[in-house]
C-alpha cells in the first residue's frame, strides 16, 4: 500500500486510519466507550456504530466530568471556500446529535483568516463572504440556536486575539515546522495561526469563570492544531479539550485522499440539481462491480471499494436494517451496481431537498445565529 499524509491542509495517499492513530498518538474508539456514550444518550449515532468516528482523545476523561456534573460545550469550525460539500457534513451532523442529546453550547469557528492566509488567490472579502454563505447550509442543519454561537475570526478578533497571543506566546515555530511540515518560505500568518483555533476551546471556561471541559468533533486532518495546542492549555490554567475525530469520505472517483472542492466529478454540492447528482453518481461512482451481468450475478459486489455503498455506510443511510439488506443483495449479485447508484442518488437528493430549503429559510435567521464584535464580547464577559 503506498504511503500516506495527513495534515491540515493535505491529504494525499490511501489512508491508513489504524496506522494513523499511532502516527498522531490518538486512541481508538472503543465498544467500551461507545457503551458509554449510551448510558448518557440512550442510543449511539450510527456514525459511531459503524467507525466513521473512530478515534478520540480524552473522552473517558470528559464522560467523567460530565458524571460528576460538570457539564461539556461543543466546539467545531469550517474553512470557509465557495461551495460546501457533503465531505463536509459529517462532523456537522455528529456535532447536532451531540447538541441535542446533552443540550449544550456549541461555538462554530469560521476561519475566513486561515482561508486568506493558506490559499494565495483568495482576498480576505472573498473568504469573509464565503463565510456568510457557509453559515447558511450550518445553520440548515438545525442547530439550536439559543446555544449555537457562530463567528468569523477577522469579526471576532477582539474577543480571540487577546487569549490568541497567550497561545502563540507558548508555541515555538520548530514546532509548528515539525507538526504542519511548513517550509521556510510560508508566510508568518500561517505559522501563527494555530493560535487563533486554540481559542474557542477556552471561551466558555471565560465566559463562566470555571474550567468548563470542552469536545471538539473534527476530521482527523485537523488534529495536528490540537496535538500542539493541547500541551498550552494546562499552561495557562485551562483543561486540555477532548477530541473525537472522522474518517474523510472519499471522492466518487476512489478511495485517494480525501472529496475535494476543487474537483467536480468527485463531488457533490450542497448545491446541486437532481440532475446534475445523478450524473455524477451514474458517471462517476467508482463501483465494486463485477466486469459482466453474468459474473456479478454469480460472484456478487465488492462493498468494501464501492463509493456508493460506502457514502450510504457513512452518511446517507441511517437505517441499519436497510443498510444491511443493501450489502447483503449487493455482495450476493441480487442487486447491480446501477440499483445500488439508484438508491444512493434518491438518498441524497431527498436529503439536498430539505437542506436547500433549510437553507433558504436559515437566510432570514443568519443575523441570530452570528455573534461577533461587541455581541460576542459581551456574551464571553457575561454581559
Amino acid at each position: 500500500m503506498p504511503e500516506f499524509n495527513v495534515t491540515p491542509y493535505d491529504v494525499e495517499g490511501v489512508v491508513d486510519y489504524n496506522k494513523l492513530t499511532r502516527q498522531f498518538g490518538t486512541e481508538k474508539i472503543t465498544p467500551e466507550l461507545l457503551n458509554r456514550i449510551k448510558k448518557h444518550c440512550g442510543d449511539v449515532h450510527y456514525m459511531l456504530k459503524r467507525g466513521v468516528f473512530f478515534s478520540h482523545r480524552d473522552m473517558n476523561w470528559l464522560l467523567n466530568e460530565y458524571e460528576k456534573g460538570n457539564k461539556f460545550f461543543l466546539y467545531t469550525g469550517r474553512g470557509p471556500s465557495e461551495s460546501v460539500h457533503i465531505g463536509h457534513l459529517v462532523p456537522w451532523v455528529f456535532t447536532k446529535w451531540l447538541q441535542d442529546k446533552f443540550d449544550v453550547p456549541l461555538y462554530f469557528q469560521l476561519t475566513d483568516d486561515e482561508k486568506f492566509l493558506f490559499k494565495e488567490k483568495l482576498s480576505l472579502e472573498q473568504t469573509s463572504s464565503h463565510a456568510l454563505e457557509n453559515a447558511l447550509d450550518i445553520i440548515a442543519l438545525g442547530f439550536k440556536k439559543k446555544k449555537t454561537f457562530i463567528f468569523r475570526d477577522t469579526k471576532a478578533s477582539g474577543t480571540l486575539y487577546p487569549q490568541a497571543i497567550q497561545f502563540a506566546k507558548k508555541i515555538t515555530y520548530s514546532t509548528i515546522k515539525g507538526a504542519f511540515g511548513l517550509q521556510d518560505s510560508a508566510n508568518i500568518g500561517q505559522i501563527w495561526y494555530t493560535s487563533m483555533q486554540a481559542v474557542p476551546a477556552v471561551l466558555e471556561s471565560i465566559r463562566k469563570k470555571h474550567n468548563v471541559p470542552c469536545l471538539i468533533p473534527l476530521g482527523i486532518d485537523q488534529d495536528p492544531h490540537f496535538r500542539v495546542a493541547r500541551d498550552v492549555y494546562p499552561k495557562l490554567g485551562y483543561h486540555k479539550p477532548a477530541l473525537i475525530h472522522n474518517k474523510f469520505i472519499p471522492g466518487l472517483a476512489g478511495v485517494q485522499g480525501k472529496m475535494s472542492a476543487s474537483s467536480e466529478e468527485s463531488t457533490i454540492y450542497l448545491k446541486d440539481t437532481p440532475e446534475e447528482v445523478a450524473n455524477k453518481i451514474k458517471r462517476y461512482a467508482f463501483s465494486g462491480g463485477k466486469a459482466s451481468l453474468a459474473e456479478h450475478r454469480k460472484l456478487g459486489g465488492d462493498t468494501s471499494i464501492d463509493v456508493s455503498y460506502q457514502w450510504l455506510e457513512m452518511m446517507f443511510e441511517p437505517d441499519d436494517k436497510k443498510l444491511l439488506k443493501i450489502k447483503q443483495d449487493y455482495e450476493s449479485g441480487k442487486m447491480l451496481t446501477s440499483e445500488l447508484k439508484e438508491i444512493l442518488i434518491n438518498n441524497i437528493n431527498a436529503f439536498l431537498k430539505q437542506h436547500q430549503k433549510n437553507r433558504e429559510k436559515a437566510k432570514k435567521q443568519l443575523s441570530s445565529f452570528l455573534w461577533e464584535g461587541e455581541k460576542l464580547r459581551k456574551h464571553i464577559e457575561g454581559k
